[in-house]
C-alpha cells in the first residue's frame, strides 16, 4: 500500500507527521541557509510549493532538528538553531483597498507582537513594524518569511489607482526590513509575479532574487526522477487501476502535467499540485486551472487584440523578464510568471528565451477560457458545439459545420468593431485546437500564407477566408498559390475550401469547396 498523498495542506508538519509523501527539497534549501545571512526573493505560479516552502523553513528556524528525520537536511552539518520568526502571508485575507491593507498589516504586526509577549509602539505600520524587529532582535537575530506577497496586487489589477496605492505601501513596509538589516538572520518572500526593483522592492536592493537562479530550478515542482523516487508504488497502482501499461501512463503524466521550466537550459518539473491530485483520485482531469480562473489575463488579451496563435512558440529577451510593473503590464511575462507559459529553450548569443504553453492541462484549459471570452458563450455550450464540429469534418458534411461554426460567431457581441479577419481567424484558432485536431493558422508556405489546415482521420482541409469578400476569391487564393502542395505527400484526400465572413451579419455568408486528388 503506497504512502497517501496530502492534497489539502500545506503544512510540513501535517505532511511528514501524517505519514504522507513528501518530496525532499531540503537539499536545495540548505544552500539557502547556509550562510549566516540571507534575503532571497523566490517567484513560481500558484499551487507550486510555494506555501510548503516557507513551512518548511519556518520549522527549520524554530530549531525543530527531529521533524526532519530521514530527510537530507537531518543528516547535514547545519547548524539548527532558534529565532524569532516574523511570518507573513498575505494569502489568508482578501484586500480591497490600501486602507484594508494598511489595518491587515496592523493586524499581522499586532498578532505577532502578542505570540513573543511585546507591546509594540509606532504610530503607523511602518513605525511598528520597525520597532517589532528591533525588540525581536535584541537578543537573536531575526527570520523574516512573507508568503504570496503579491496577492493584495494581483487581486486588485482591475482596479489600478488602488493598485499602485497598494503597491506604495508595500513598498514602504518592504522598506524597513533594508534599513533592519543588523537585525536580520535571514528573509524569503515569495509571490507569482516578479515585480520590477524600482516597484514594490525598491528599497530593499540587497534582496537576492532567485526565480530564475539554474541551481534552484527544481527547487519546487517535481522532476522525473523524483517522480519516480517518490510515487512509484503509486503509479503502479494507477496503471493497474487504469488497466494500462506503466509507460503509457508515464507518457500521459508528461504530456498533461510536466513540462516546466523556469531557466535556460534546465530539467523540466511536473505540477506538484496536479500530480497529487492525479495520485489521489486516480484520473486526469485540469486540476491546476480549476484552482483559479485568470480571468485578468484573459482580458488583457482580448483588449489588447493579442494575437493568441503566437503563444505556440514565442521568443522573449531576456531583459523583458525584469521590465514588468504594476501601471505597465506587459502580457507575455505576466503569462510566463503566472505559468500558463513555460521555457523552452534559450538562445545564448541573443540572451532570448523561446516560451511556450508547458503543458496539454494548462494549453487546453487557457484556450478555453480564451473561446468563451471571444464568442461570449458559456464554456458548456461551447464544448457541446465544439464536438458537433468534429462529428461534421469526420462525416465530410461541410453543409454542417458551417452552420455550426456560425454559432459561435452570432454571439459575438455587436458592440464589438470587427473590422479584420484577426478576430474571425482567432475563434476559428481556438475552436479547432480545443477539439485536439491538427491545425495550423497561417501556415507560411512557399507562394504565401494559408489561414488554417485541419487535419481529421481521413482527410485534410484547406481553409482560406476572406471578409466581406466572396468565397471564389477565397478559393481562387488557395488555388493560385498551390497551397495544397505541402500536404499531397500524406496520403490523405484533401478539400480546398473557401469562405467569406460578412461584418454586418456576423455569419459566415457564403463558402465553397473543391476536392483535390493527392
Amino acid at each position: 500500500m503506497p504512502k497517501p498523498v496530502q492534497v489539502s495542506s500545506y503544512t510540513l508538519r501535517d505532511i511528514l507527521e501524517g505519514g504522507y509523501v513528501y518530496v525532499d527539497k531540503t537539499r536545495d534549501i540548505y544552500e539557502l541557509i547556509r550562510y549566516s545571512k540571507g534575503a532571497y526573493f523566490l517567484a513560481r505560479p500558484r499551487r507550486f510549493g510555494k506555501s510548503l516552502m516557507i513551512s518548511t523553513l519556518y520549522e527549520i528556524f524554530q530549531g525543530n532538528k527531529e521533524l526532519f528525520q530521514g530527510l537530507w537536511l537531518y543528516t547535514s552539518d547545519y547548524q539548527w538553531q532558534s529565532y524569532p520568526i516574523i511570518r507573513l502571508d498575505f494569502g489568508r485575507y482578501g484586500v480591497n483597498s490600501a486602507a484594508n491593507l494598511v489595518q491587515i498589516l496592523d493586524y499581522f504586526l499586532e498578532e505577532i507582537a502578542q505570540q513573543h509577549g511585546i507591546t509594540l509602539r509606532g504610530f503607523d505600520y511602518q513605525s511598528r513594524f520597525d520597532n517589532l524587529i528591533q525588540q525581536l532582535g535584541r537578543e537573536r537575530k531575526v527570520v523574516i518569511l512573507v508568503d504570496e506577497y503579491d496577492k493584495p496586487l494581483i487581486d486588485n489589477l482591475t482596479n489600478l489607482p488602488e493598485a499602485i496605492a497598494m503597491r506604495n505601501i508595500l513598498r514602504n513596509f518592504y522598506g524597513v526590513i533594508k534599513a533592519m538589516d543588523q537585525y536580520l538572520r535571514f528573509v524569503f518572500i515569495t509571490g507569482i509575479t516578479k515585480f520590477s526593483k524600482v516597484g514594490v522592492f525598491s528599497a530593499m536592493n540587497n534582496l537576492d532574487d532567485i526565480t530564475m537562479a539554474p541551481r534552484f530550478a527544481t527547487s519546487l515542482g517535481i522532476t522525473e526522477e523524483e517522480l519516480t523516487h517518490y510515487f512509484q508504488e503509486h503509479l503502479t497502482a494507477f496503471a493497474t487501476a487504469t488497466r494500462t501499461t506503466e509507460a503509457e501512463l508515464r507518457e500521459k503524466m508528461r504530456d498533461g502535467y510536466d513540462g516546466f521550466c523556469f531557466v535556460e537550459n534546465c530539467d523540466n518539473v511536473y505540477n506538484p499540485f496536479s500530480t497529487l491530485q492525479l495520485f489521489h483520485h486516480q484520473r486526469f482531469a485540469n486540476f491546476w486551472f480549476e484552482t483559479g480562473t485568470p480571468t485578468f489575463l484573459i482580458n488583457l488579451l482580448k483588449e489588447n487584440e493579442y494575437p493568441v496563435e503566437q503563444l505556440e512558440e514565442l521568443w522573449l529577451s531576456e531583459l523583458s523578464f525584469s521590465t514588468f510593473e504594476i501601471d505597465a503590464l506587459l502580457i507575455v511575462p505576466l503569462l510566463f510568471q503566472t505559468g500558463y507559459l513555460t521555457i523552452k529553450g534559450y538562445e545564448a548569443e541573443r540572451q532570448r528565451y523561446l516560451l511556450s504553453y508547458p503543458n496539454t492541462e494548462v494549453k487546453n484549459a487557457f484556450l478555453t477560457h480564451l473561446l468563451s471570452a471571444f464568442s461570449e458563450r458559456p464554456r458548456d455550450l461551447n464544448e457541446k458545439h465544439l464536438w458537433q464540429l468534429v462529428d461534421a469534418l469526420e462525416a465530410h458534411n461541410l453543409a454542417r459545420f458551417f452552420t455550426t461554426l456560425d454559432i459561435f460567431f452570432a454571439n459575438v457581441p455587436y458592440d464589438i468593431q470587427l473590422k479584420h479577419e484577426k478576430y474571425y481567424q482567432t475563434l476559428f484558432y481556438l475552436i479547432f485546437k480545443l477539439i485536439g485536431l491538427n491545425i495550423d493558422v497561417e501556415v507560411r508556405t512557399n507562394q504565401g500564407r494559408i489561414d488554417a489546415v485541419v487535419e481529421v482521420t481521413d482527410h485534410i482541409f484547406l481553409f482560406e477566408f476572406k471578409l466581406d469578400g466572396t468565397a471564389n476569391d477565397a478559393l481562387e487564393q488557395i488555388k493560385t498559390t498551390e497551397y495544397a502542395q505541402k500536404y499531397q505527400g500524406k496520403g490523405k484526400a484533401l478539400t480546398l475550401i473557401g469562405a467569406n465572413f460578412a461584418n454586418a451579419k456576423r455569419k459566415i455568408t457564403d463558402w465553397k469547396s473543391d476536392p483535390h486528388t493527392p
